[in-house]
């Protein structure tokens, strides 16, 4: 009998009694296809059915909030109408037997005050981007600088991500990752970056990952901690993030979360999509050594690559970003040792179009409908 290809990745993983039939994760991928009222739609609904096959998806970054603006037609999940938009989604996902998890998300600085009635957007601290432009409602604009926080308004952000995951179960989702990489608000206040408060959210690690803590705390009480997944970037620089205490910071957080006994712990370790280049690297085995629960690997990532983490036991999962872009049968063609289509062009990423973005060829032996 043949050796079956890649034993690891395209094995089962009891992930804490969600039965996943693969290990190979569909990473969040901003899309920006939900339109200017932010519901998830049709369309959105047919590109993720398409990509059924993965063990788990987890959807684009989805705002938690108007305040968390920061993305052109992102999708939200603070209302009714985005409930009842994203359970096209969950209800064809779970027909064809596969779970979803729903990200979490708030902006932070990475925004703009057109998101916000001219009002400046929020963070840690009030320190700008250093970046060259982004897109917003009224186009291309450069950063500005955000508005930090008050210590008293802070517990209102975290009570929105609690109501957030309210609503993500009440749209059929399996459970929530919280995102907390990227350059995003959450790892606004967890990096000295860009957390320069004097408050009980800044100085100190312990102060640092305060928000954090108290983010996961509101949404555990409200779904079981094994649904909950959290995402850290250690090595990024996206969003002009990266701290010269990285190492301590994220071996402190995850640290941290291994007490919550959460779903899994999603670290962005790959230096594919930029490396703050302030030292080595963190390595899933750093993360291993303080996280014992499941592990998800991310950024970079081949076949091979996957293979050999999960057999290595540095990962127990491995999430794919760019090669799910143009390759809706990515689990097939892992499994048949099929070649990839060529990477999605940049242009079609966000465009607010199926093309490039349902249209994408399959592989002429993969069965879909």
């Amino acid at each position: 009998m043949d050796k079956p290809r890649l034993p690891h990745l395209l094995s089962p993983f009891d992930l804490r009694g969600l039965p996943l039939r693969n290990r190979v994760v569909m990473a969040p991928l901003t899309r920006a296809r939900a339109g200017r009222e932010r519901v998830p739609n049709d369309l959105m609904a047919e590109y993720y059915t398409q990509r059924a096959a993965a063990g788990l998806i987890i959807t684009e970054a989805t705002v938690i909030s108007e305040q968390g603006f920061g993305w052109v037609d992102s999708p939200g999940i603070y209302n009714d109408a985005q409930v009842a938009g994203w359970k096209k989604t969950t209800g064809a996902l779970h027909a064809k037997g596969t779970p979803v998890f729903l990200q979490l998300w708030h902006c932070g600085r990475a925004s703009h005050s057109s998101f916000h009635g001219g009002h400046p957007a929020v963070s840690a601290s009030a320190i700008k981007l250093n970046g060259d432009y982004l897109h917003t409602p009224i186009g291309k604009q450069p950063y500005e600088t955000p508005r930090a926080l008050e210590t008293a308004e802070v517990a209102a952000v975290v009570q929105d991500y609690r109501r957030a995951a309210e609503r993500a179960m009440a749209a059929g989702f399996d459970g929530v990752e919280i995102h907390a990489a990227n350059g995003y608000l959450i790892d606004q206040f967890v990096q000295s970056r860009t957390n320069h408060r004097t408050d009980r959210y800044g100085g100190s690690l312990e102060n640092r990952f305060r928000f954090l803590k108290e983010i996961v705390e509101a949404v555990v009480s409200v779904l079981p901690a094994h649904r909950v997944g959290v995402r850290l970037s250690p090595n990024g620089n996206f969003n002009d993030m990266g701290s010269p205490d990285y190492r301590e910071t994220f071996t402190y957080a995850a640290e941290q979360l291994n007490a919550y006994g959460l779903a899994y712990l999603h670290v962005v370790d790959g230096l594919a999509f930029g490396f703050h280049e302030l030292g080595q690297p963190m390595t899933l085995s750093e993360f291993r050594a303080v996280f014992k629960g499941p592990l998800m690997g991310c950024c970079g990532y081949t076949q091979e690559t996957a293979e050999a983490a999960l057999a290595g036991g540095a990962a127990d999962l491995i999430a794919f970003g760019r090669p799910y872009l143009s390759n809706p049968d990515l689990v097939e063609r892992f499994a048949h040792g099929w070649d990839l289509n060529p990477p999605a062009d940049l242009k079609v990423w966000s465009a607010p179009t199926a093309a490039g973005y349902t249209d994408v060829p399959f592989h002429p032996a993969t069965p879909h409908s």
